[in-house]
């Protein structure tokens, strides 16, 4: 346990923006303990990006990120960018690539993060407080006092970094919501993002396709997405359906172009050129032949594209460019990546991430109500917003 001591800053969570933020404070000169419930820190850097943790994108960008407002995050951004991260990254001689979408990877493992932030804070001097469970938060005569595991530390800043409900499993819970409330803070819903989709009723058929995948562009509203889009036992998954699922409300349909890349016309061109080639033959060609069958069969068409009015094979493509799905859910928190919602930035100074009625404390990374797309965008965000909170500690 830490030793009882004068703090300038007490950091709850031990997770990315936590740990990111105690070690800037820390090497500014602030004495800083961070306090975490988990017998280990960084538990969600450890089995992001299948154990090579994504950890940040190299096309970040404010419009990347939903919330109620969505210039908040555009003053953090700005000023801790990922060519800052990549220089802290390259600095402990961590190595990395690049994949699609402008993703940055370890080579190694995700761990080397999380060594490379614990040796940061130790740089900083900062005081780590594991396995000890948050028992009491209260602030009077301008300190925070908390009380943790079986001691107590008072700081005159508080930073919460708790994280959101998404992924249970690793302890997360919506404590930061609790603290934001005790202090007359609001809170924007939060709901599962970047999570898979459920399918019900006649939709479940294509539960037979559990397993299937195929590059696609999905869209909710005005948001849309081309990567892939994967069948489950459930619904649907694959990164555009998590994509979409951060944008999607309950009731609103989910629509599918699975040949995005067709010219308007493809169909009655097949038909020119092969009249009697089958629907299904012709989708797979370009599609995985369980999908490509299963299609043709919702479709109907006939038998041979040359026994098919025109009118009739534009109906076909149209309805494969934009193919709706309800869904009746998604797989929630225990399946989500990230948590939409939060505490709500109106509450917050979008320069230091304090909160505007309660001075010295301050609020970062996902507890707050800014939520980046699937691709290390979150991560990106995480570092920032603990950097902005930082230089203001």
């Amino acid at each position: 346990m830490p030793a009882p001591r004068p703090f300038d800053a007490i950091i709850l969570g031990a997770g990315g923006a936590g740990l990111m933020c105690a070690a800037i404070a820390g090497q500014r000169g602030r004495r800083v303990l961070v306090i975490d419930h988990a017998p280990e820190p960084g538990r969600k850097i450890l089995i992001s990006g299948g154990g090579r943790c994504n950890f940040t994108n190299v096309h970040t960008a404010p419009d990347r990120y939903l919330s109620a407002n969505p210039h908040f995050a555009r003053s953090a951004l700005a000023r801790y960018t990922p060519r800052d991260f990549l220089d802290l990254v390259e600095k402990h001689r961590i190595a990395w690539h690049e994949k699609t979408l402008g993703q940055l990877f370890c080579d190694g493992s995700a761990r080397q993060i999380v060594a490379m932030l614990l040796e940061e804070c130790r740089a900083g001097g900062v005081t780590l407080g594991l396995d000890a469970p948050v028992r009491n938060v209260t602030h009077a005569d301008a300190l925070f006092r908390v009380e943790a595991g079986s001691w107590t530390a008072e700081a005159p800043a508080l930073v919460i970094a708790t994280g959101g409900p998404s992924i249970p499993k690793l302890g997360a819970t919506g404590f930061a919501y609790d603290l934001a409330r005790q202090f007359g803070l609001k809170v924007v819903e939060p709901r599962p993002a970047l999570v898979p989709l459920t399918l019900g009723g006649d939709e479940a058929l294509f539960r037979e396709l559990s397993g299937v995948a195929a590059p696609v562009e999905a869209r909710c509203g005005k948001a849309a997405f081309r990567e892939a889009a994967l069948f489950t036992h459930k619904g649907l998954s694959g990164p555009a359906i998590l994509q979409v699922s951060s944008y999607w409300k309950r009731g609103q349909a989910v629509a599918i172009d699975f040949l995005p890349q067709a010219p308007a016309g493809w169909l009655r061109e097949a038909k020119r050129q092969r009249p009697k080639a089958k629907l299904a033959s012709v989708l797979g060609e370009q599609l995985p032949s369980r999908l490509a069958d299963t299609l043709a069969e919702r479709i109907a068409l006939a038998a041979e594209l040359g026994n098919a009015p025109d009118k009739a094979l534009d109906s076909a493509e149209q309805r494969l460019s934009a193919w709706e799905f309800q869904p009746n859910g998604s797989e929630g928190f225990a399946k989500a990546e990230v948590t939409a919602g939060g505490i709500s930035t109106a509450e917050l100074s979008q320069q230091t991430m304090e909160a505007k009625k309660l001075p010295g404390l301050h609020v970062i990374g996902e507890a707050v109500d800014v939520t980046g797309w699937l691709g290390g965008y979150n991560f990106q965000w995480a570092w920032a917003s603990g950097v902005a909170a930082a230089q203001a500690l």
